[in-house]
């Protein structure tokens, strides 16, 4: 068909995750390869302006974070707060990073059926659970960390989650296109899908537990009551 030839030749394909895919490492998700290690005080300056931005968000929500509002409760200079964290998205994005760490290392290194030594199955199960309520509780933060379309899918853990689903679907369905079968996966995690079934539906997270399994037995075509 026309319309597929026009498509193959504009959208180059997905790259491949790079390998091995079946050896854990956790991928970098704190300060940027810009400042690979701070020092000791901008270390510290840091942790104090994460703090402050925590207390905003815990006593006005997401949208109660500016520049301004961290700088003025960390009382520090509104550009010491652009110069570590660039712009809002990157501070709201760091406030992530904890979590995020401590999601892969439960995946990666973590007991199973999350961690290894659960079938790839369980594990692509336990995965997407794992995501779903952690995306619930932290929906305010999570849709206001979310950066522009350009930068949406390129932030290290996004590429962990992405790598860690590819990889187990490499052993569940390894005659498949993997990387898109993941995108097709994850897209039904992302926060904003989150938001609009809870809050926008009312629809309690057990169906949307039971539709992420429901959807991995399509995708790998193993019964969701295997």
């Amino acid at each position: 068909m026309l319309y597929a030839g026009v498509m193959s030749s504009v959208l180059p394909p997905c790259p491949e995750p790079q390998e091995p895919l079946d050896v854990p490492q956790l991928l970098e998700v704190g300060p940027g390869p810009e400042e690979p290690c701070l020092r000791a005080d901008a270390a510290r300056n840091r942790a104090r302006l994460l703090e402050a931005a925590a207390r905003l968000i815990a006593e006005h929500g997401a949208a109660g974070v500016t520049m301004d509002a961290v700088a003025a409760a960390a009382q520090v200079g509104k550009g010491t707060v652009f110069r570590r964290f660039g712009d809002r998205t990157g501070l709201l994005t760091a406030l992530l990073d904890h979590s995020a760490t401590q999601l892969q290392s439960d995946f990666l290194t973590g007991p199973p059926p999350l961690g290894p030594g659960a079938p790839p199955l369980e594990r692509l199960r336990a995965f997407g659970v794992a995501v779903l309520y952690r995306s619930a509780e932290q929906l305010d933060l999570q849709l206001a960390a979310q950066p522009e379309p350009s930068r949406r899918f390129s932030h290290p853990s996004v590429l962990a989650l992405r790598t860690h689903v590819t990889m187990l679907l490499r052993r569940l369905v390894p005659d498949g296109d993997t990387d898109l079968l993941a995108q097709t996966l994850l897209a039904y995690l992302d926060p904003a899908v989150v938001h609009h079934l809870t809050r926008q539906c009312g629809m309690p997270m057990e169906r949307l537990e039971n539709g992420w399994l429901d959807l991995v037995a399509r995708v790998t075509g193993v019964s969701s009551h295997a």
